[in-house]
């Protein structure tokens, strides 16, 4: 069973499925807007001060406090 986590707290090389994403509905829409939408699959190329994701084959880089409002879920 896996548990529901922060996207800022997913390692390098993993894979996720977004379950909720907080924040202001300008934030929500943003966020929207460049693919993050509940039920998407994503996965963390890299880590560093911030996040490069790579969500439907475009990799795209978030801050951690952005990341923060993304709440996933571990896939295989």
């Amino acid at each position: 069973m896996v548990k529901d986590m922060l996207l800022s707290m997913a390692g390098s090389g993993e894979s996720v499925e977004i379950k909720k994403i907080s924040g202001k509905d300008k934030t929500r829409g943003h966020l929207a807007s460049m693919g993050f939408i509940e039920g998407e699959k994503i996965t963390v190329v890299s880590e560093m001060a911030g996040l490069i994701l790579d969500i439907k084959g475009t990799r795209i880089a978030i801050d951690r406090g952005m990341a923060n409002r993304i709440v996933c879920e571990g896939v295989a």
